[in-house]
């Protein structure tokens, strides 16, 4: 910071001064934690010496809490690839099944808020559709933290429930499916050309939780990016010039990722999945009837707890999907 010219570049000093400061907050855990495992060491030997059970339990309670701590650094270390220190942008489209599917929808949401909840994210809706009777259609959301996209991307593809339906007043088991995509947020720093006289800007009334501001003026903006045919919507602020910068963030995102893939020699677009959302194409099912398990197809990591899965216990399954080699995670 001290280099002649460093504050020449404002947007350039801004990135410096966050990776330093997540690089201190790093080191500075590191070292609490260091003490921590020192000051336990202590307190165990007393509670022995002393026959202490109160004392024991309350190091087998903070030993616990380690565990999840270095397990949580470990994850990290596995995410390496070029845009997992990333925020990321997750939508989530209800398939085939109905109100069914879109109750599952909902469900996967709760599911990830949690998750994100439980690493210190922060999380903004940018698009929501409500369903018809219940659940939702589909939903576009933010998470913005470190490693986001590295801790989300494993949840790239379609999921299926299978449970007895809450719906059916017969009580018959059915299968849903949604599909879920997960982008990295576009660095400031990365140019991704953007020619206004490729877009088509529509502004409406937006739908949905807001109030009486939002239902009367044309807030909700929809952005068409017309080389492409990619199309995002947001409708989630007030402000029209807000939903607009969100819009075109998540355009940026798409274009971006489209790139990517054009690089890596794949044909299809991230939003353009070859596999349908229904049967044979999920990346992990989600049973509650007949028993309960929820396995991924891809690593075959399962899980019974499901209650904790849906309430955002994902990081065994994080893990398992990073611990596989980089060709079989797309």
């Amino acid at each position: 910071m001290a280099k002649p010219g460093f504050w020449d570049d404002v947007a350039q000093a801004a990135e410096v001064l966050k990776e330093r400061s997540a690089l201190l907050a790093a080191v500075e855990d590191y070292h609490r934690r260091e003490k921590q495992v020192e000051d336990l060491e202590i307190l165990l030997d007393l509670a022995v010496e002393e026959e202490d059970a109160r004392a024991l339990k309350e190091v087998a309670s903070e030993l616990t809490e380690l565990e999840r701590t270095f397990r949580d650094w470990e994850l990290q270390l596995l995410m390496t690839g070029e845009d997992d220190d990333k925020n990321a942008i997750i939508t989530i489209h209800a398939g085939a099944g109905g109100t069914e599917a879109q109750d599952w929808t909902e469900m996967l949401l709760r599911m990830y808020l949690r998750y994100a909840e439980s690493k210190g994210f922060k999380t903004e809706t940018i698009d929501l559709l409500e369903g018809d009777e219940a659940g939702v259609k589909s939903v576009t959301f933010t998470a913005s933290g470190p490693h986001a996209y590295g801790r989300f991307k494993s949840e790239h593809g379609i999921h299926r429930l299978v449970r007895i339906s809450p719906f059916d007043a017969s009580g018959r088991r059915h299968t849903s499916f949604a599909a879920v995509q997960v982008l990295p947020e576009v660095d400031e720093r990365i140019e991704v050309a953007i020619n206004d006289n490729d877009l088509r800007i529509d502004t409406f009334r937006a739908s949905g939780p807001g109030g009486q501001h939002v239902n009367k003026t044309s807030s909700a903006v929809r952005i068409t990016h017309l080389p492409t045919g990619i199309v995002v919507t947001s409708q989630s602020e007030r402000s029209q010039h807000r939903n607009r910068e969100l819009a075109m963030k998540v355009l940026r995102a798409r274009l971006y990722d489209l790139e990517k893939r054009k690089r890596e020699e794949k044909k299809a677009e991230i939003q353009e999945t070859q596999k349908d959302i229904a049967w044979g194409s999920q990346i992990r099912s989600y049973v509650l009837q007949p028993y309960r398990l929820v396995k991924d197809h891809r690593t075959s990591h399962e899980e019974g707890n499901v209650d904790a899965v849906l309430n955002g216990d994902l990081d065994p399954f994080v893990e398992a999907y990073l611990l596989l080699p980089e060709e079989k995670q797309a």
